[in-house]
This record gives C-alpha cells, sequence and structure tokens, in this order.
C-alpha cells in the first residue's frame, strides 16, 4: 500500500504531467511527419505542372527522399561564421521552429478535441504567428553579413505589413462570431447550408486577403522577398548549414500547416463535413479537418508554381494601399450589416 503523499503526489501532478506530455507528442510527431512529406509533396506537385518526374529515386517512388534529406542534414558539420555572434546565430533557427510548434496547444482538430481550450484561442496564435518575425531578425543580425540582414530587414517589413490586413480580417469574422474561442468560430459555421454556411462565402474578399496575407506572413512565392537569390542569395538564413538550416526549413514548412489551419478554421468549417448528412458525417471531424488543411496546402504549392515573385515596391503596394483599406472597409460594412440587419451575436 503506497503512502497518502505518494498516491497525492501522484494524481496531483504527475499523472496530470505525463498525460500533457502524451498530447503534446501526439500533436508534435504527426506534425513532424507531416511536415517532412510536405516537402516531398511540394517537390512532386511542381514536378507535375512542370511535367517532370520529381523525386523518384529514395526508396519506391521517392518516398524516403525527406528521409535521406533529414540524415544528410544532420550528419553535415555546423558552421558558425568566425564574425557572427554564435548564441544568438543558434538561438534563431531554434525559436523559429519552436514558435511554428506552439501554435498548435489551441488548435481543435475535432469537437472537443485541443490541447488547450481557452477562451482567446484565436489572439494566440495572431500573437505567435507575430513572434515569427524575431527568428528572422535574430539570424540576420547574428549572421554579421549584410546580405542576410537584408534579407531579414525586408521579412520584418513584410511581416508586419500583412499582419495588419490579417487582423483586420480575423477582427471581421469575431464580429460573426461573438467570441474568441477556435472551436465557438467553427461551431458558428454550423447549419443547413452545409459548405456554403460557412464564412468563406459571405466573407469571400476576406477569405481571399488572408489567403494572401499567409503566403506573405510565411515568405513563399509570390512574396518570398526575404530570400531572393537574385539580389540577396538565399536571404536571412545564407550563412546557415546543417541543422541550423534544417531548423528554418521545418519551421517554414510548419508555419505553412500552422497557417492552413488557421485559414480552414476561420472560414472552411474546421472538422465541419461539407454537407450535414450521411455519408459526409459519418468521417471523423479530424479527417475533414485533415483534408481542408491539403486542399488549403496544395492551393499553396500551386502558387509557387504559377506565379512569379513580386518587385518589393509591389510587395508593400498590395499591402498597405490595397489589403488595408480594403480590409479595414470590410469591417465597417460587416459591423453596419449586423446591426442594420439585427444579426449580431449573442455572446
Amino acid at each position: 500500500m503506497a503512502e497518502p503523499w505518494v498516491l497525492e503526489l501522484w494524481e496531483g501532478y504527475a499523472l496530470p504531467g505525463v498525460i500533457i506530455v502524451a498530447q503534446i507528442l501526439a500533436i508534435t510527431a504527426p506534425l513532424l511527419f507531416f511536415v517532412a512529406y510536405l516537402t516531398y509533396a511540394e517537390r512532386k506537385v511542381i514536378a507535375a505542372m512542370h511535367l517532370r518526374k520529381g523525386p523518384n529515386v529514395v526508396g519506391p517512388f521517392g518516398l524516403l527522399q525527406p528521409i535521406a534529406d533529414a540524415v544528410k542534414l544532420l550528419f553535415k558539420e555546423t558552421i558558425v561564421p568566425a564574425g557572427a555572434s554564435p548564441v544568438i546565430f543558434l538561438m534563431a533557427p531554434m525559436l523559429t521552429f519552436i514558435l511554428a510548434l506552439i501554435g498548435w496547444a489551441v488548435i481543435p482538430f475535432g469537437a472537443g478535441l485541443v490541447l488547450a481550450d481557452i477562451n482567446v484561442g484565436i489572439l494566440y496564435l495572431f500573437a505567435i504567428s507575430s513572434l515569427g518575425v524575431y527568428g528572422v531578425i535574430m539570424a540576420g543580425w547574428a549572421s554579421n553579413s549584410k546580405y542576410p540582414f537584408l534579407g531579414a530587414l525586408r521579412s520584418a517589413a513584410q511581416m508586419v505589413s500583412y499582419e495588419v490586413s490579417m487582423g483586420f480580417v480575423i477582427i471581421t469574422v469575431l464580429l460573426c462570431v461573438g467570441s474568441l474561442n477556435l472551436s465557438d468560430i467553427v461551431l458558428a459555421q454550423q447549419g443547413d447550408y452545409g459548405m456554403f454556411g460557412w464564412f468563406w462565402l459571405p466573407l469571400l474578399p476576406m477569405f481571399i486577403v488572408f489567403f494572401i496575407s499567409t503566403l506573405a506572413e510565411t515568405n513563399r512565392t509570390p512574396f518570398d522577398l526575404p530570400e531572393g537569390e537574385s539580389e540577396l542569395v538565399a536571404g536571412f538564413f545564407l550563412e546557415y548549414s546543417s541543422f541550423p538550416f534544417a531548423l528554418f526549413f521545418l519551421g517554414e514548412y510548419a508555419n505553412m500547416i500552422l497557417m492552413s489551419a488557421m485559414t480552414t478554421i476561420l472560414f472552411l468549417g474546421g472538422w465541419l463535413p461539407i454537407v450535414d448528412i450521411a455519408p459526409f458525417n459519418w468521417i471523423p471531424g479530424p479527417i475533414w479537418f485533415a483534408g481542408k488543411i491539403a486542399v488549403v496546402l496544395f492551393v499553396f504549392l500551386w502558387v509557387r508554381a504559377t506565379f512569379p515573385r513580386y518587385r518589393y515596391d509591389q510587395l508593400m503596394r498590395l499591402g498597405w494601399k490595397v489589403f488595408l483599406p480594403l480590409s479595414l472597409f470590410w469591417v465597417v460594412a460587416t459591423a453596419g450589416f449586423l446591426i442594420a440587419f439585427d444579426l449580431v451575436p449573442n455572446t
């Protein structure tokens, strides 16, 4: 018979800790797997659009290519430039990668399937995505080289510019929901009209603005100016090699999946089926959620294969002179519409 204090210690502290660690691993382990194979999917999708084969040597259909890449990067030498600030230089990729993971704490994968169901989930996500710029700035500054530093400055200006529009888009959605909780945002899109009742249709301009802003937020084509090889070589991670470079790489792709999850929750009904009738509602919610994320990620890859890179002045003009006024107008128009027709949600 165990001592009472041992049982109290186990039930009050150790067991909840073990459960939380298990839940974290249940999220991060599949996420890292999907991040690795997103790189494979990107190469295959773009190869198909270019009428090429893509990875096809390592394993059947090239399926072991991400593992080969990971092993190669893991065993290469980590080189820190002589003039660099070594602590900040190595902290930057870790910060980028960690921020890409901790955002998943509030993402609901299904009804009740969420690690931390906090009432300000959308603000938490917005704050985490905003902090991502610090990893890039730290990398550029700590490298003590002009090209990475210019790439970091570009990235800071770009991410801040498009976060303003993303903030107004999120406010538009919140006006229609009356809650900051991500599960409430998904449930607010539930109704008799299926996918036509989700927010992508009534808020279509904001859906488009949000998706384009996520491209800029994740430094993806056509907004990959921080790593423009024609003028900045590889941009802010020019001096990185081996595993620190791999952490930047993983962080970028984990961010893509996180932004796709945000888009799915805000506009595509989260875990809800496209129509709430059999056999569609027999499919578990997490599978619908993963499928919608996959569709949004496919559009990410499609855009990369289709559009040329913007000039920097075009990038800034789009963010400040087009998206900002449009999103601000839509916030006011949505609020006016909800008040005029007495549709303000009860909180």
